[in-house]
């Protein structure tokens, strides 16, 4: 069946920016709400015909799209074309019973939840708003309207943050016992107020990271969670709970993007709307395709991107698709290391490789 089988959505609005963030963001603008969604619902009647008639996942990310205008918000998820999965991210403090409810009858089937930390000083210095107690009823009030795929979000790394804090923050979240848990190394990202604030600081600490990492693998596997991506780890269970829409990019699947900020990759081509909210409606509203920064994908690339995201895996990632990617030599010497495991004609890091990450696929690359 010909046509992208994944669809993201991006709708910007936050009640705050927080200073790490550096996603396409618009701070209240209650007011563009409706107006943005109008948009959103031109531009898929404009791009339907990239998408298959059947999709595998829908994914509504951010900002925060659980603070768009509930009305606006049901307006959109009736517009949607259904899928297998259809996810939103939501951050803890916006999710009320009615938002619940709102989300479950119009289609949505899994939530991430930006959890982030269980430590009130820590989510202080990530300017989070949502305490620990509204992580608790968050999930809380998902549960009771039925939803059985909750994932949350987590990070690590925090400027301040001890073992004996990953240690308690790990705890508390496998006490919710999500389907899902995604724990990120915290970056620095150029430009953020952050890494203006405590980006020396995150340089110190980079070495212990490290041990952070195999901390958080070590304990969210022992509690029965499947180590599938680098910073990712589903339940194990008569179900596949791994993000389906990541699971896509991971496995360089083709996908459209909606949304000011949002990326595409259909065949050899890739683009990127710009991010301008203003640019973004007034083109849709007079029934254009929005500004957009076009790439032709040279040859080769989608293979080489196939690797980089494949060996994130734990998954055997075929050599017929990679060949022209590998450095052999470099294979071969890994292997030897005991960093990568070739079974006939699949690949795959051993853990050792997986803790090494970017440095071990680097010198598999040609």
């Amino acid at each position: 069946m010909s046509g992208a089988r994944h669809l993201y959505v991006h709708l910007p609005f936050c009640a705050h920016r927080c200073g790490y963030c550096d996603f396409v963001t618009a701070v209240g603008r209650r007011n563009d709400h409706g107006g943005y969604v109008d948009a959103l619902i031109t531009e898929l009647d404009l791009e339907r015909e990239l998408l298959s008639p059947e999709l595998e996942t829908v994914f509504l990310g951010g900002g925060t799209p659980t603070f768009t205008e509930p009305v606006a918000l049901e307006r959109l998820l009736a517009a949607l074309p259904r899928a297998g999965e259809v996810t939103v991210e939501a951050n803890p403090e916006t999710v009320t019973t009615e938002l619940a409810a709102l989300l479950r009858r119009n289609g949505v089937n899994r939530v991430s939840l930006g959890a982030q930390s269980f430590d009130r000083r820590l989510l202080d210095v990530l300017e989070r708003a949502a305490g620990p107690d509204d992580v608790r009823r968050a999930v809380r009030l998902l549960r009771e309207v039925g939803f059985d795929n909750v994932s949350l979000d987590l990070v690590y790394g925090i400027p301040g943050q001890s073992v004996a804090d990953l240690e308690h923050d790990l705890a508390e979240a496998l006490a919710l016992e999500p389907e899902h848990i995604s724990a990120y190394e915290l970056e620095a990202k150029p430009g953020t107020r952050f890494t203006h604030a405590h980006g020396a600081e995150l340089e110190r600490q980079a070495e212990a990271m490290e041990s952070y990492f195999e901390l958080v693998v070590a304990t969210l596997t022992h509690a029965g969670y499947r180590w599938y991506e680098t910073a990712n780890f589903c339940r194990i269970g008569d179900r596949d709970l791994r993000a389906g829409h990541n699971l896509g990019y991971w496995l360089a699947h083709d996908y459209l993007g909606i949304g000011i900020g949002a990326v595409s990759t259909i065949g050899n081509q890739r683009w990127r709307n710009a991010p301008s909210l203003t640019g973004y409606t007034s083109a849709l509203g007079d029934g254009q395709r929005p500004p957009r920064e076009p790439e032709e994908l040279a040859a080769g690339l989608r293979e080489t991107e196939r690797v980089m995201l494949g060996l994130r895996l734990d998954q055997p990632l075929p050599l017929a698709e990679i060949e022209h990617a590998l450095d052999r030599s470099g294979l071969e010497r890994l292997v030897q290391l005991g960093l990568a495991r070739r079974d006939g004609q699949l690949l795959t890091l051993t853990d050792r490789g997986r803790f090494l990450g970017d440095a071990v696929t680097a010198a598999l690359l040609a």
